[in-house]
């Protein structure tokens, strides 16, 4: 293990903000980090860096994880089951299960981030969300250093939301997560209708796993920036879940509001839209702002701070507060 000092962390987090950690260690065994946190145990975790926004240099150790490596446990004839380590890149695992025909996880491309913090927010996109895939992990405790394994149901899955959210947060370090994907009878799920166009521009009516990936990442590509040319974290704000009868108010004054109907009581209201309404969809402020196709994604031009983009996700917040009474949630860890 080489502990370095003073290295700079726009390389390690999607947002490119230049700020500096005291002390850094990239780690690639499961041993180096178990030794590692025998003499070390006030960190700061850093895997993909893409659901983060630093705001300052970083006083505490940066354990930057690196564990690589996919194995297969079992499989039978349309089953297959796979331990990925926490420093693979999500989007190539993804394009690596679609190239063998691993169904289950094809509408989650070019997602960014690595495979060990997926299970942290339970990422989701187009209709999916890890959760459904995921059975196991296992995290190293950073107290004890002893390895531990989570079932599915003990990882306690939200929207956006985990126990390593809540109450397990900070505690533990994930080292590999644990799939159950499909080879042969395939959910496909095309019921999105960015989807559902796209397979059709392409006049696709049987998609493979591949179609539906490729249609995934051309609808992306579309909205999203690649954070190798802006710096950005995908979505900085949740869609909020509102009230049937909060909904029922807004829909009088804006009848135009689109929702998703998460139960009887409960709308989702997509946070783009609202943030659009509200005028920052394009609003560009020196070297920071709101990304000009995707209201919900807020961007480094070049050389802004953290504390910029954080100051810009306050007024936003404040100003949806204002105009449709409701309090969006910040997706992104904030450090500060």
């Amino acid at each position: 293990m080489n502990i370095q000092e003073n290295i700079s962390l726009k390389e390690y987090n999607t947002f490119g903000i230049d700020v500096n950690a005291k002390r850094f260690v990239s780690i690639d065994s499961l041993y180096n980090l178990q030794q590692l946190l025998k003499k070390e145990q006030d960190i700061f975790l850093i895997s993909g860096g893409s659901n983060m926004l630093l705001t300052k240099d970083i006083e505490k150790l940066v354990v930057h994880i690196d564990l690589k490596g996919i194995s297969i446990d079992r499989e039978n004839h349309n089953d297959i089951y796979l331990t990925v380590n926490a420093g693979e890149n999500w989007h190539d695992f993804v394009l690596w299960c679609v190239s063998q025909n691993y169904g289950g996880i094809e509408n989650l491309s070019l997602i960014p981030g690595n495979v060990g913090t997926c299970p942290i927010q339970n990422i989701g996109a187009y209709g999916v969300e890890v959760k459904d895939t995921i059975t196991r992990i296992e995290a190293v405790e950073i107290e004890t250093g002893k390895l531990i394994e989570f079932s599915n149901k003990e990882c306690e899955f939200g929207y956006r939301n985990s126990i390593f959210k809540n109450k397990a947060k900070g505690k533990y370090i994930i080292t590999s997560v644990s799939f159950q994907l499909t080879k042969n009878e395939h959910n496909l799920n095309t019921s999105y209708g960015a989807i559902e166009n796209e397979l059709a521009s392409k006049n696709i009516e049987n998609p493979t796993l591949k179609n539906i990936s490729d249609a995934v990442i051309a609808i992306r590509q579309s909205k999203l920036p690649d954070p190798k040319e802006i710096g950005n974290s995908g979505s900085f704000f949740k869609n909020p879940v509102i009230s049937k009868t909060h909904f029922d108010k807004l829909q009088k004054e804006f009848p135009n509001i689109p929702s998703y109907i998460i139960s009887e009581t409960e709308i989702k209201v997509p946070a783009g839209w609202l943030i659009e309404q509200s005028g920052f969809k394009g609003k560009r402020f020196g070297e920071y702002g709101v990304h000009e196709k995707q209201a919900l994604v807020l961007v480094n031009y070049g050389n802004a701070s953290g504390k910029e983009i954080y100051e810009l996700a306050e007024t936003i917040k404040k100003t949806i507060k204002e105009k449709f009474s409701i309090e969006l949630e910040i997706e992104v860890n904030i450090i500060i």
